[in-house]
């Protein structure tokens, strides 16, 4: 016996299953971010922000921490969108779909599934010992690049696949040379989309402790870091040590601590976000 189900109920029926499993990805999320403002806001101040740390970390502030993943995350994302991009932009408009190109989408894809242990190790080995950057900022910020560089060529490429190809059609008819129609119609229709990968990279580097505590964190700096080549301290390495390697360390400052990460990684997102949203907002399609 075949038993059918009338559409609409079966449509709210899947629409009830998204929902459910919606609420199983967020729930878990909402309640982290409810304990770490719960054990953490007690903790923030004008001091604990702007202060350097002091009585074996117990006391005073994080600024250089601040500092520190301020300086890495943005000369990453300097390093890292530009190379990207450009790598992209041969992969979806010059390059031939032959076996080599597979095998370069190929590497890219699985890059990107690579543990950033791996990626810290490279960078001690190439970055620190080989040229000889030592630990220090620049170290630490190449490292990262190369581990966003996956997720903004992806997200790149799928960026300017979205343009439709009569924009470039309609280019090229008038006279236009192939770089000059990619400079100003594929890529401004493009860069919504490649903000997106900006964004995600931001989120996925501002939080990586294993890379910059082999090339570029130091677990207290008693200054501000005064050129790229300076060891520096990091929000993520810093809220490592003082859960693990600080007994008696108070409660609150841990939790204040992966709270300022947080609310510096949403603040990041966000100015992406909305650089995003006036970019498409100005799109004519």
């Amino acid at each position: 016996m075949n038993l059918k189900l009338n559409p609409k109920l079966s449509q709210k029926i899947f629409y009830f299953i998204l929902f459910c499993a919606t609420l199983l990805s967020v729930i878990p999320v909402a309640i982290i971010i409810f304990v770490i403002i719960k054990n953490g806001a007690s903790a923030i101040s004008w001091e604990f922000l702007t202060a350097m740390p002091k009585n074996g970390m117990r006391g005073g502030g994080i600024f250089p921490a601040i500092v520190g993943t301020l300086a890495l995350v943005t000369l990453a994302n300097v390093i890292a969108m530009p190379i990207g991009v450009c790598a992209a932009i041969y992969l979806n408009e010059y390059a031939k779909d032959n076996l080599l190109t597979r095998l370069i989408k190929l590497a890219i894809v699985n890059l990107a599934g690579v543990p950033s242990v791996v990626y810290g190790l490279f960078g001690l080995g190439i970055f620190v010992m080989f040229l000889k950057f030592g630990v220090s900022i620049i170290a630490g910020a190449l490292t990262l690049a190369i581990m966003e560089l996956p997720v903004i060529i992806t997200t790149a490429r799928n960026a300017l696949s979205s343009v439709p190809h009569s924009f470039r059609e309609a280019s090229l008819s008038l006279g236009v040379s192939r770089w000059q129609t990619i400079r100003h119609v594929v890529l401004p229709n493009a860069l919504p989309g490649i903000l997106t990968g900006a964004i995600l990279s931001i989120a996925r580097v501002a939080g990586e402790t294993a890379p910059i505590m082999f090339t570029a964190a130091a677990f207290y700096v008693p200054h501000l870091p005064r050129s790229a080549y300076d060891q520096v301290m990091a929000l993520p390495y810093h809220l490592y040590i003082i859960s693990t390697q600080i007994p008696g360390m108070p409660k609150n400052i841990i939790y204040g601590t992966a709270l300022v990460l947080l609310m510096l990684v949403l603040s990041m997102s966000l100015i992406a976000i909305i650089a995003r949203i006036y970019f498409r907002e100005r799109r004519k399609w």
